[in-house]
């Protein structure tokens, strides 16, 4: 009976010691996967903040495309309505000359 009781002692400290170092491997494992995901966030963000930076690039270039088109616009605008404006002032000197034309035509008056 003696040598029973001590082996029974013993076991028990085993089991605490196999329960705990199970804790602590689990525990491990745990810290290890969070770590992963951390470091598989950050390399994430990272990724997501150099697409937010070449599209902010990006934008920026479209814009100062857009306004020198915008530019082109206006100076286009501008020359077609100095075209017609002239366009008009020769459509008015045109109609006069056939007035012209057709004044000298007329009969001369009966006397």
């Amino acid at each position: 009976m003696l040598m029973v009781a001590p082996m029974a002692a013993a076991q028990a400290p085993v089991e605490d010691l196999s329960s705990r170092e199970q804790t602590i491997q689990r525990s491990q494992q745990n810290t290890g996967a969070a770590y992963r995901d951390v470091q598989q966030a950050r390399y994430e963000a990272k990724l997501a903040e150099q697409d937010f930076l070449n599209a902010q690039e990006a934008q920026r270039g479209a814009q100062q495309r857009a306004d020198e088109m915008k530019r082109q616009l206006d100076a286009a605008k501008k020359f077609l309505d100095a075209a017609r404006a002239k366009e008009a002032q020769a459509n008015k000197r045109y109609e006069e000359a056939l007035k012209g034309v057709d004044q000298a035509f007329q009969k001369p008056p009966v006397k």
